[in-house]
């Protein structure tokens, strides 16, 4: 089966190229074998083991033999790893992963604040250890966790989910939504606000 295009072809090859890529960018300093990688994203050891090998002959990827393992880590000496991390953070990043895994939940508005949100509008500081993802509305817990929980296995970093009302974010009264209002933030889905 066809795996369905990327939106930025024809930079990448498939979506399956594209989710190895971000994977292996948002976790800069993991080396992976290429079994753990095709498992991450859900794809055959053929195609991983394909795609792996474009992003090695583009100098994307470092890889080294351990035994008989092939170990993968992101080249941070590459000259567009700063760019295209940026690029693939936008396109198969955490947001549009939150986004997703959120669009079920009743909730005005998602977004994701803390270090993650930091970095990605240009704070520097060492790379987001976990996504701290606030939840605007009255949704049901157990969906809001679920979402978180889906979030986590696909971004591998933790999911933080943080639930606040209408109200407590429109009036600003309480503490965290204070210091979130004060400090970078990406909204996901619904509201206009970052």
């Amino acid at each position: 089966m066809r795996s369905e295009l990327p939106e930025l072809l024809p930079i990448l090859r498939s979506q399956t190229l594209g989710q190895l890529l971000a994977w292996l960018l948002v976790h800069p300093d993991t080396e992976y074998t290429i079994s753990e990688l095709a498992r991450t994203v859900g794809a055959k050891m053929t195609t991983a083991q394909r795609d792996i090998g474009h992003l090695a002959e583009a100098q994307l990827v470092t890889t080294r033999t351990v035994g008989r393992n092939r170990m993968i880590k992101a080249n941070k000496d590459h000259p567009v790893f700063e760019p295209l991390s940026r690029v693939m953070e936008f396109t198969f990043g955490p947001a549009p992963i939150v986004a997703e895994a959120f669009a079920g939940v009743e909730a005005d508005m998602v977004l994701i604040f803390g270090s993650w949100a930091a970095r990605y509008h240009g704070e520097p500081g060492p790379p987001a250890n976990d996504i701290d993802v606030l939840v605007i509305g009255k949704p049901a817990r157990s969906e809001v966790y679920d979402a978180a929980d889906a979030a986590q296995e696909r971004i591998g970093l933790p999911v933080n989910p943080v639930l606040r009302t209408t109200a407590q974010w429109e009036i600003g009264e309480d503490k965290l939504v204070a210091q979130i209002r004060r400090s970078p933030f990406v909204v996901v889905l619904g509201g206009g606000e970052s």
